[in-house]
C-alpha cells in the first residue's frame, strides 16, 4: 500500500489561533496552519471545497522535519491541521505531531470529528486542542447532505472530551439546521460534555453547490440566546468584525477581548479571573 497524497500540502499559512476558531487556546497568538487535499465528507456548502472536494489544486511536498522545522523559523507556537480534512492524512499529522511534540511545539486539530475509535485513541494524546465541526444534530442532515453519520461524531467528542482543549463550531443554514429545538438538542449534548466547552455558531454564506440566502444575522443571535441556557462560553462567528468577548460566569469581569482577530487578554492569568480568582477554562492566557 502507499500513500500517493503524503506530505502534499495545498497551504501552509500563519494564522490567529482564532481564526480556527479557538478563543480559550492561548488567546491573541498565531500558529503555523497547514492544509492538504480532500475530505471524508461531500458537503454541498463546502467553504474550501477547491481543496477538500477536489484533489487536481497544486500542491507542495513537505515533510514532518520540515514543516517542524519552518513552524520554529516562523515562532509559532505550535502546527494546526486544517483547512480541508487533516484525518483523510492521518499518517502524516500522526508523524508530524510525534516531531512537533518532541520539540515542545503544540498540536491542534480542526476536524470534521470523523473517525474511527482506535486511530482516534492513536491521536488524542498528541492533541493539544481541536475544534470540531458537529454540523447538526439531525441524522438524516448528516446522511443526505454530506455523506457522514452524526453518531460517530458524538462519539468523537465524547472520546475527546477531558483530554484537551476541546471547541466545537456549527455552520447555521436556513432551512437546514436552525430551528430551535435542534439548538437545544445539539447544546444540551454539549453540555452533558462539559458546559464549559465553548460553542461557535457561524453564519453561512452561499458556497459550492448551496444557493440558499445567507443566515440572518438574528438567527444567529437568537439560536445563541438557545444555545447560552445549556453552554456558558457560546460565540457568534461570519458576521464581521463583531465584539467577541469573553467574560468570567462567575462574577461577569471581562476575561478577553476580541474584536474580529484583534485580541486583548484582560482579566485573566493561568487560567483564573483576575477578579474573583475562580478558574475559568483558557489555556495560555
Amino acid at each position: 500500500m502507499v500513500l500517493p497524497y503524503y506530505g502534499k500540502l495545498t497551504a501552509v499559512s500563519v494564522d490567529p489561533i482564532e481564526k480556527k476558531p479557538l478563543y480559550h487556546f492561548h488567546p491573541g497568538r498565531s500558529i503555523l496552519s497547514v492544509g492538504f487535499l480532500g475530505c471524508s465528507f461531500h458537503c454541498p456548502f463546502c467553504q474550501n471545497f477547491r481543496i477538500a472536494q477536489d484533489t487536481s489544486a497544486p500542491t507542495e511536498t513537505v515533510s514532518p522535519e520540515q514543516l517542524v522545522r519552518l513552524a520554529e523559523r516562523e515562532r509559532s507556537f505550535g502546527i494546526a491541521y486544517t483547512y480541508s480534512e487533516p484525518l483523510v492524512h492521518l499518517e502524516y499529522v500522526l508523524d508530524t505531531a510525534r516531531l512537533a511534540r518532541d520539540r515542545g511545539l503544540k498540536n491542534v486539530l480542526v476536524s470534521n470529528g470523523f473517525v474511527n475509535p482506535e486511530p482516534a485513541e492513536e491521536l488524542l494524546p498528541l492533541m493539544d486542542a481541536a475544534n470540531i465541526d458537529f454540523k447538526s444534530f439531525d441524522p438524516e442532515f448528516y446522511r443526505r447532505e454530506i455523506g457522514g453519520d452524526v453518531e460517530e461524531v458524538k462519539r468523537f467528542l465524547t472520546q475527546a472530551s477531558g483530554r484537551l482543549s476541546l471547541e466545537v463550531t456549527t455552520l447555521i443554514i436556513p432551512t437546514k439546521n436552525d430551528t430551535r429545538e435542534e439548538m437545544h438538542a445539539l447544546a444540551g449534548f454539549l453540555a452533558a460534555l462539559s458546559p464549559d466547552m465553548p460553542y461557535h455558531l457561524s453564519a453561512y454564506h452561499p458556497q459550492y453547490r448551496y444557493s440558499i440566502p445567507p443566515t440572518p444575522a438574528s438567527t444567529l443571535r437568537s439560536l445563541a440566546e438557545v444555545a447560552r441556557e445549556h453552554l456558558r462560553y457560546v460565540y457568534l462567528g461570519n458576521l464581521g468584525a463583531e465584539q467577541s468577548d469573553t467574560s468570567c460566569p462567575h462574577c461577569g469581569s471581562l476575561l478577553v477581548a476580541r474584536r474580529g482577530y484583534t485580541v486583548s487578554v484582560r482579566g485573566v492569568e493561568e487560567g483564573r479571573c483576575r477578579a474573583c480568582g475562580a478558574d475559568v477554562p483558557i489555556a495560555g492566557a
